[in-house]
């Protein structure tokens, strides 16, 4: 006689085929037929610019050689962050470049549960020290034109994968900015300087507490520096960033 775990695994299983069998599993990107839901085709895969180690401890960008220690980039060096340590899954290009737009733009929350792992997995280095998880939130008008914050579905998707709280409206961007896209570095920054605030009700959990701050792309960072000191006037103790890709060239601001 089966054992009730041997039983419930069992039916998992036949539930699972039975699933993929109405709902064939396709590529998240390109929706080619895969042995799994939520996963990419070998193709897709392949197209994927994965960072791996060695990188900066603190921008999380790829370096060219390992030194055996913790190593700090010059960009890092040149202009630190207000955040502690950043960590993305991807360069942003390819297939990560593509699915973070059909996020974006494009309602494919589809690809979330796949993100979400990616994300996890990005956070790793810092996975002991997470008190709270919290997106960058949009303007209000950009989130009626949106009708959703992506960065907030990418953060609830991490929260289910790793158990982390996350408080989707912890911040709040009171500033209307323009879009950072093909603005330069210094524009960047004074777009978003004073952009947000915490909202009261989350005053107490971020004092003296481990924020782990979630977005889909590192870009030259102004957007999740402004976030981070936002967070630091409010009391945090340390300040990480996760996204699913970054730019990999190091952007160091001008005077």
């Amino acid at each position: 006689m089966q054992t009730p775990a041997r039983l419930v695994h069992g039916l998992a299983l036949v539930a699972r085929a039975a699933g993929n069998f109405l709902v064939p599993p396709v590529c998240v990107a390109c929706h080619e037929p895969t042995i799994e839901h939520n996963t990419l085709c070998m193709q897709c895969w392949t197209r994927v610019d994965f960072i791996h180690t060695p990188i900066c401890d603190v921008l999380g960008l790829p370096l060219p050689f390992a030194t055996g220690e913790k190593t700090i980039s010059a960009a890092a060096l040149a202009a630190p962050p207000a955040y502690d340590r950043a960590r993305a899954m991807t360069s942003y290009d390819g297939v990560s470049r593509e699915l973070v737009h059909a996020v974006k733009y494009a309602d494919r929350t589809d690809a979330l549960a796949m993100l979400g792992r990616w994300l996890s997995l990005a956070a790793r280095d810092f996975a002991d020290e997470v008190d709270l998880v919290i997106p960058i939130p949009l303007n209000r008008w950009r989130l009626l034109s949106r009708r959703f914050n992506q960065a907030a579905l990418l953060a609830t998707a991490l929260g289910r994968e790793t158990g982390w709280p996350v408080a989707v409206d912890a911040l709040r961007r009171i500033k209307r900015t323009r879009t950072q896209v093909g603005l330069t570095a210094n524009q960047r920054r004074s777009n978003v300087s004073g952009a947000f605030r915490v909202q009261p009700r989350y005053q107490a959990e971020i004092r003296d507490r481990n924020i782990l701050l979630v977005d889909d792309v590192l870009t030259t960072g102004a957007t999740i520096d402004a976030a981070a000191r936002t967070l630091r006037r409010a009391g945090a103790r340390r300040v990480n960033v996760v996204t699913v890709a970054r730019v990999v060239a190091p952007v160091v601001p001008t005077a």
